[in-house]
């Protein structure tokens, strides 16, 4: 995707959506944390379905060290592999209080030290509560950039770092939502909305669905005559 189509890409989701924003819930950075961290291979209305009766109990580190494993267990056990994240987000509520006075580092170094924080986890953290210009790369902006052209790669890594260089101002801080969330509305992993996509004509995809109802085109049967049996 040359430069000006970049610029025109977010041009269109920023004019439809001027403030984007994660769609988890939380009340502060510890929260927000916590919520990234229980997201991992779940959905956000799944997550915020456990937190919200979790978050109104616990607003600290020191309070979720209170609270417990056992006890953390009871809020989130509707989250898949709930047993090793609640280990995970007790062993960090641990390390904030000791190593950081509680408070949440905005550093991606140490955000990555802590139990069950991985670049994707630091990277929303440090976006969401910070205002930093990271790209954390999940399913959906994995997708999004190799379909559309945008930023081709074969691991998140490398997709991040093709966005790193090429999204420009004053779109860095809001494209990691714009992404994610035309890929979890629009631009969808089995049949992407390209009939109603706002930036359809300048995507590279070549089985683009044009008409509601249809199948992508690499996913038609190509006509022709059948093979003869030996």
């Amino acid at each position: 995707m040359k430069k000006d189509d970049i610029f025109e890409f977010f041009r269109r989701l920023a004019e439809a959506n001027p403030s984007p924003e994660t769609e988890l819930e939380f009340g502060n950075v510890y929260q927000l944390l916590v919520a990234v961290t229980l997201s991992a291979q779940s959905t956000d209305v799944g997550v915020n379905k456990a937190t919200r009766k979790l978050f109104a109990e616990v607003k600290t580190p020191a309070q979720m060290l209170a609270l417990g494993e056992d006890g953390l267990k009871a809020h989130i056990k509707t989250i898949g592999l709930f047993n090793s994240k609640a280990k995970n987000v007790i062993a960090m509520a641990e390390i904030l209080v000791r190593d950081h006075g509680g408070e949440v580092p905005a550093d991606r170094d140490a955000l990555t030290l802590l139990p069950g924080v991985g670049r994707k986890t630091a990277n929303v953290v440090l976006n969401c509560a910070f205002g930093a210009e990271t790209f954390a790369v999940d399913t959906h902006i994995f997708r999004v950039g190799n379909r559309t052209g945008l930023a081709r790669g074969k691991t998140p890594l490398a997709v991040e770092k093709q966005l790193e260089r090429k999204v420009p101002q004053p779109f860095r801080v809001g494209a990691h939502h714009w992404l994610i969330l035309h890929g979890r509305y629009v631009c969808k992993a089995r049949t992407p909305e390209c009939w109603r996509c706002p930036v359809v004509d300048l995507c590279s995809y070549k089985a683009k669905v044009l008409e509601k109802g249809a199948k992508p085109e690499a996913a038609k049967k190509p006509r022709g005559k059948k093979e003869s049996k030996p």
